[in-house]
């Protein structure tokens, strides 16, 4: 039987002044996905409230989603609604350890990139290596989504049409490419390849980080960047153009508050001396 009362949560962005305001299209969706779920008898309950103070009704950190699950029943079955672009590790960690059945469902919409934000949070879970459903719609009448609901709420899980798609197996490539691709290969297997990795973790995306001994084997070996060697190499880059142009870099940004000023040199001071480091 369907289960009379389904959790929701909705994770949202770091950023406040984004929370803010897409919590408009986000209020919208809840509504529409309220009454959709009222025609099967059951009741969403929201697993946090409304923050008066930040002005939306977001999961907007990490350390938030955490202390929400942790006070959730691990069995209850629990939608993730995203009208929004969202930072997959807001709610990821509590989803890891969730036993009860989970569905992601995005808007249609391209008002907000609700669907990209859920289809971030599908990979990261996939990757995680969670179960979970997942559905879309524009207005959560139409019939795909009313009947794929309806499954979910039977059966705990969604099977979707993958007729268009096959097995890599049975792929027949042109032999052109085959060749070329096979040589290029064997060329990053014998000679090595440095690949430059910038902030993959960047809006909490778990998907879009690859573990390094997974490209070992293909020849490649990552070369992990972070802001101070981002940055300290622009900074060291363009020294030279900066001291014969008497450059003041803290006073085209408007910086003048001493103790940002004093804050600011220090950080740039760090970043020249990190880039510095990273060539030795």
């Amino acid at each position: 039987m369907p289960p009379k009362t389904v959790l929701l949560v909705a994770s949202g962005d770091l950023r406040e002044a984004a929370n803010r305001t897409c919590w408009a299209a986000q209020q919208a969706m809840e509504k529409a996905l309220a009454t959709a779920l009222k025609k099967h008898g059951v009741t969403i309950k929201r697993a946090h409230a409304f923050n008066k103070t930040n002005g939306h009704g977001f999961i907007a950190s990490q350390r938030e989603g955490i202390e929400i699950f942790r006070k959730l029943d691990p069995e209850a079955p629990i939608i993730v609604a995203e009208a929004v672009w969202q930072y997959s590790h807001h709610v990821l960690a509590g989803l890891t350890t969730h036993r009860g059945p989970i569905l992601t469902v995005a808007n249609w919409s391209g008002q907000w990139p609700g669907l990209v934000g859920m289809l971030n949070l599908n990979g990261s879970l996939t990757k995680a290596g969670v179960r979970y459903s997942t559905l879309w719609s524009q207005d959560f009448r139409d019939d795909f989504f009313t009947t794929k609901l309806a499954e979910w709420l039977e059966t705990g899980t969604i099977k979707h049409d993958l007729s268009h798609t096959r097995p890599w197996a049975k792929v027949k490539l042109p032999v052109a490419p085959v060749a070329l691709g096979t040589k290029l290969a064997k060329e990053l297997k014998r000679d090595k390849a440095i690949m430059g990795v910038f902030d993959e973790g960047c809006m909490g995306m778990f998907n879009a980080i690859i573990p390094d001994h997974a490209l070992h084997g293909l020849g490649k070996l990552a070369a992990q960047q972070n802001w101070f060697h981002f940055v300290g190499h622009c900074i060291v880059a363009i020294l030279p153009q900066l001291h014969r142009s008497r450059f003041q870099p803290l006073a085209c940004f408007g910086i003048n508050h001493p103790a940002i000023k004093a804050a600011c040199a220090s950080l740039w001071q760090r970043c020249i001396s990190a880039e510095r480091d990273h060539q030795k």
